[in-house]
């Protein structure tokens, strides 16, 4: 029985032996590589522009504000003509109407209902073009049509890349070279070499203001305020070392 006892313990300890050794061989393989952060960055100018507006009319009669919006609607577009505008590149939307209340107050100041002003009516247009320069330019001396007579509220125009999937693939490629070589040099200040890929991941993609202060998000930002855009990714990639 006691040589057994001994023959047990003598199995025990060999296989704790085995089971820390090989916790010690996991541990050594799992640091032996090296993780880097690589960035891409680029700078481009935006080559589509999506700018609107809206006409508006108020009236006691819906026929009287409808005409109202129509010749406003027109003079709109023959603005946009004259500047050099395709007319199909506007979109008019419908006319939306709304009924017009105030507050009604007794002889004591006690609320006693609401009554009926009139209509309100807006219809909203929107000019998409690749003439970024031309259209930037309408957007800022649109209100030369009050002058004429035209209710109209104009908004700033958003600012588009239709190559964006290429600004992608770019930086990507930038950033893993960016970060294979932030692996190397780590590498020979270690006295040794990198290898294959163990793992890769991609960092949001972020879309800011050229020379502005954005903050970053942590789920990609996309400016389309600014004409003039900068563009960000990262790659975290993790080597083997040789």
């Amino acid at each position: 029985m006691k040589n057994a006892k001994y023959i047990l313990l003598g199995i025990a300890a060999v296989v704790c032996a085995a089971v820390l050794a090989r916790a010690y061989t996991y541990k050594y393989r799992a640091q032996d590589t090296i993780v880097v952060t690589g960035l891409g960055e680029t700078e481009f100018t935006s080559d589509l522009i999506v700018w609107s507006g809206a006409v508006t009319a108020e009236s006691q009669n819906v026929a009287t504000g409808y005409a109202q919006i129509e010749r406003a609607k027109e003079k709109v577009l023959k603005y946009l003509k004259d500047k050099g505008l395709p007319e199909e590149s506007v979109i008019f939307e419908f006319v939306n109407v709304d009924k017009q209340y105030e507050p009604v107050y007794n002889a004591n100041g006690n609320w006693a209902g609401q009554r009926f002003t009139g209509y309100s009516l807006r219809q909203r247009f929107t000019v998409e073009s690749t003439d970024v320069e031309r259209v930037e330019g309408i957007s800022r001396e649109i209100s030369s049509l009050i002058a004429q007579g035209v209710s109209i509220d104009a908004y700033a125009p958003d600012y588009y890349y239709t190559k964006l999937d290429d600004v992608k693939m770019g930086l990507i490629e930038t950033a893993s070279a960016d970060a294979r070589m932030r692996a190397e040099k780590i590498a020979v200040n270690a006295g040794t070499k990198i290898g294959r890929v163990a793992s890769a991941r991609m960092g949001v993609f972020q879309i800011t203001g050229a020379n502005t202060n954005e903050e970053f998000s942590a789920g990609g930002s996309f400016n389309t305020s600014s004409r003039h855009k900068k563009a960000r990714i990262t790659m975290r990639i993790e080597y083997r070392v040789k």
